[in-house]
């Protein structure tokens, strides 16, 4: 059987959503806008339709109705629709929610997990997918019911880094199952959109993606929820630390100081929405020649620690820059699992062990205090 033929899929959706119409204009859903972030992978379909968030309940027939027939379009193996919020601007005389209001207050949308922790960097290219990975697994090492949830949805690395390729299987009550592997319950936007098809949604279009990800998965019970934010400190970094009731974040850097100045912007927005800061990694950290065993600092040696001494947040552990990593990285087989006696693998498990230890006992967790 040939495989299905997404370009035509998609034509044929829009077409099939050019026939519902959209019960505020009278216009149909594709001439009024409301079709945002279309994406067809192998014949599993997903869109979403913006809406004010206001409007929502009046919208969920019109999501249903579209998911509804767009499953029944030959060639779509699966139809998955979400509604997404176009805020609009706040009224005169009523005060926006700040970045100071509290996680706790957040609900549980990932009530079968006894901790989230986010794994955050100030900026890309540090690692922090690989960290993340790495430390999910090692935490199941350890003992932990975990699952890791890929949250950068224009760059997802999870599908890469895991060496996964299928997409999430629907369950009842229009619920997904997480993909599995090593024991490890995960779910990325890379699972669900081509690895070469960019994604170019809106702010709150994002984060409509990241909480369905974590309401909509069958997660089941989980000891820790592993969440990779991306990279930055910008909206959805910091929707999502509101809207999660987030047990802490683990802070990924590289030693040299350009790394370490957008690290602090990243501990600082933690800060701020008083989310507990467990620790800093410093990945990267001295390369090791596979060769004649010399170290040479690459990118400089303990900048990370001593980041950590001076702002008064706990040192987690250091990370080698060794050929190993990339490579079992690329392979999709991380090395705490596929090489687990290397010393980089150690290294994961002794960050791990902390990171456990932490959640254990959270009343310890420091204070962060920012210069």
């Amino acid at each position: 059987m040939s495989p299905p033929d997404d370009r035509a899929i998609e034509q044929a959706v829009l077409a099939e959503l050019g026939r519902v119409i959209d019960p505020q204009s009278g216009r149909d859903l594709v001439s009024s806008g409301k079709v945002q972030g279309l994406a067809v992978k192998s014949g599993a379909v997903r869109f979403a339709l913006e809406v004010d968030p206001a409007q929502a309940s009046a919208y969920e027939p019109v999501r249903l109705e579209a998911a509804r027939r767009v499953g029944k379009l030959a060639g779509v193996a699966s139809a998955s629709a979400v509604l997404t919020a176009h805020r609009a601007p706040p009224q005169p005389g009523r005060k926006p929610a700040g970045p100071q209001a509290s996680p706790k207050d957040a609900p549980s949308l990932v009530p079968g997990a006894k901790h989230v922790i986010a794994v955050a960097s100030g900026k890309g290219g540090v690692g922090k997918s690989t960290v993340a990975v790495n430390l999910a697994l090692a935490l199941i090492q350890l003992g932990c019911r975990v699952g890791l949830l890929d949250a950068d949805v224009y760059g997802p690395s999870l599908p890469r880094l895991m060496g996964i390729t299928d997409k999430p299987r629907a369950l009842e009550g229009k619920r997904l199952a997480p993909l599995e592997r090593h024991g490890l319950k995960t779910m990325s936007m890379g699972y669900l959109v081509p690895e070469d098809t960019p994604v170019i949604w809106r702010g709150p279009m994002v984060m409509g993606a990241i909480e369905q990800m974590l309401r909509d998965v069958d997660w089941g019970e989980l000891d820790v929820l592993v969440v990779d934010m991306p990279p930055g400190t910008g909206d959805a970094q910091l929707t999502l630390s509101q809207r999660v009731a987030l047990a802490g974040a683990v802070i990924v850097s590289t030693p040299q100081d350009i790394a370490l100045i957008d690290a602090r912007k990243g501990l600082n927005m933690f800060r701020k929405v008083r989310v507990p800061v467990l620790g800093i990694v410093e990945n990267m950290s001295g390369f090791q020649c596979p060769h004649c065993g010399g170290k040479t600092d690459i990118f400089g040696h303990g900048g990370a620690e001593a980041e950590a001494k001076r702002i008064g947040c706990d040192f987690l552990g250091a990370v080698p820059l060794v050929m190993e990593i990339r490579e079992t990285s690329d392979a999709g087989e991380p090395i705490t699992v596929s090489r687990p006696d290397s010393a980089a693998a150690e290294a994961f498990r002794a960050i791990a062990r902390r990171v456990k230890d932490k959640l254990a006992a959270p009343e310890a967790q420091p204070t962060i205090v920012m210069e």
